[in-house]
């Protein structure tokens, strides 16, 4: 008589939790556009929901522990003519995001630590190069500044955020709509699914496609990829029948999948968030009120089913936090932020352990705020992998950081210095250094003055308002 033999994993007993009513972000009109990006997007600091805008597109963007009701006059981070599309934290810096948007462009905004007294309309940069709606963005994992664009003109544009400047364009590569791009953990590939049903793996500095399957899912509807730690890709799309499906892929043999498994018959596009610490696969469908979750593992049959969190309301998107933002003390292994109607509600993820103490088998070292490259290095064909930090310790967010921005003039080509070029000629090139260096010091002074202010006239506002609250 055979005995079954129940699969031992540190993860079978994961378990999902709702925050409670008091943890939740309340009175937030999330955005009604027709889109299948998550809307939502968060790190250690700070919470962006793209949300309902009149005459243009915009987003809030909430310190992690402003909970409670949002005030309806609560500034926004506008600037975009048309809705926005998708937004993405910088990995390599917490108060960096950037939007794209319908009106074609990608802004890349600064969110100061206190809280702004009007709308943030001034954005750091302003990226345009696509000529049809932007609707994906992703930032490089080792790089810094490089930013991934993705439009509705079937290119793939690849920005250096801190010069303004096109490092890559792959214009030719895609005959169709693109659903999906991810990097891979270092950066050096890309898998994205297009329209046309084909997965391809691009090498983006050679403008090459290294290799690509045709019909990975049968369906017409989108299909989503993501790229494993073991390497290999995970697909979520739909069968010829329209039931959703998820598949794992070897890229380096695409003929037969290494699994393919069917789910159900719901229509909403699921968003695969995997973890690569823990090779968990978090699969949230649009419209859904579950969050389904898999084990992806070297036996078969590869992709493990762990569990399924349900609820009662369906979500319209969901924010996934990297894994320095979370409470390694709680034993949490990842924490979702639920888009409803009008509230965005955190959902956490628990192994259930009796220990207080750390667990270093949960908590392997996990990627950083700091890149490994320059944006440069990565052009020239380098690639690093993601510095890694401890949470043995928790994680503390480094405090402000200015993304600084130099454009360089196309203009101004000096002649190349020789040993012709005169003393005073050097003498003045000195002068004028040290003349621009003075201004920038006088601009930064000038600036922190006026963050200085706007802090005070918030704190007296706030007084304003106590002081009127009392007479009532």
């Amino acid at each position: 008589m055979s005995r079954r033999v129940v699969r031992q994993s540190k993860f079978r007993h994961v378990f999902g939790q709702a925050a409670k009513a008091d943890q939740s972000y309340e009175d937030i009109r999330v955005s009604k556009v027709t889109w299948d990006s998550s809307f939502c997007v968060v790190n250690p600091k700070f919470l962006a929901i793209i949300v309902e805008a009149g005459g243009g597109g915009a987003f809030i963007v909430l310190p992690l522990a402003k909970t409670g009701r949002v005030d309806k006059n609560y500034p926004l981070v506008t600037g975009h003519t048309a809705p926005v599309l998708d937004i993405d934290w910088c990995p390599h810096n917490d108060n960096v995001i950037a939007s794209a948007s319908d009106d074609t462009t990608v802004m890349v905004w600064q969110i100061p630590d206190y809280t702004p007294v009007r709308n943030i309309t001034e954005p750091i940069i302003t990226l345009e190069g696509h000529s049809k709606r932007v609707g994906i963005l992703s930032w490089h994992p080792t790089a810094r500044n490089v930013l991934l664009s993705a439009g509705g003109d079937n290119v793939i544009i690849i920005w250096n955020v801190g010069t303004g400047e096109v490092l890559l364009s792959l214009d030719d590569l895609h005959p169709d709509v693109i659903h999906s791009v991810c990097w891979n953990s270092n950066g050096s590939l890309l898998a994205t699914t297009c329209k046309d049903k084909t997965l391809r793996i691009i090498d983006p500095r050679k403008g090459q496609v290294v290799a690509e399957r045709f019909a990975a899912h049968e369906g017409m509807r989108p299909m989503r990829a993501v790229f494993t730690r073991q390497g290999h890709i995970f697909t979520t799309g739909f069968t010829r029948m329209s039931q959703r499906e998820l598949g794992l892929w070897d890229p380096n043999n695409f003929e037969e999948p290494v699994a393919l498994q069917e789910m159900d018959t719901s229509n909403g596009v699921l968003l695969p968030f995997y973890d690569p610490d823990s090779s968990i696969v978090y699969l949230c469908g649009k419209g859904d009120s579950s969050i389904r979750y898999f084990e992806i593992t070297d036996e078969p049959p590869f992709v493990h089913y762990l569990n399924t969190f349900s609820s009662k309301e369906p979500q319209r998107g969901m924010g996934f936090m990297p894994k320095r933002g979370l409470e390694v003390s709680k034993c949490e292994i990842a924490r979702f932020y639920k888009l409803h109607e009008r509230k965005c509600e955190p959902i956490v993820m628990t192994v259930p352990r009796k220990s207080d103490l750390f667990q270093d088998d949960l908590y392997p070292d996990t990627p950083g705020p700091e890149p490994a490259l320059e944006a440069d290095e990565w052009l020239s064909g380098q690639d690093a992998e993601p510095v890694l930090i401890s949470l043995r310790d928790g994680y503390v967010p480094p405090k402000h950081r200015e993304l600084r921005v130099t454009k360089r003039n196309i203009l101004d080509v000096r002649p190349p210095s020789g040993p012709r070029r005169s003393q005073s000629a050097s003498d003045a090139s000195l002068s004028q250094q040290h003349t621009l260096e003075t201004l920038l010091e006088e601009i930064k002074a000038l600036r922190e003055q006026v963050q200085a202010q706007e802090q005070r006239i918030t704190a007296l506002e706030n007084m304003l308002c106590e002081l009127v609250d009392g007479t009532d």
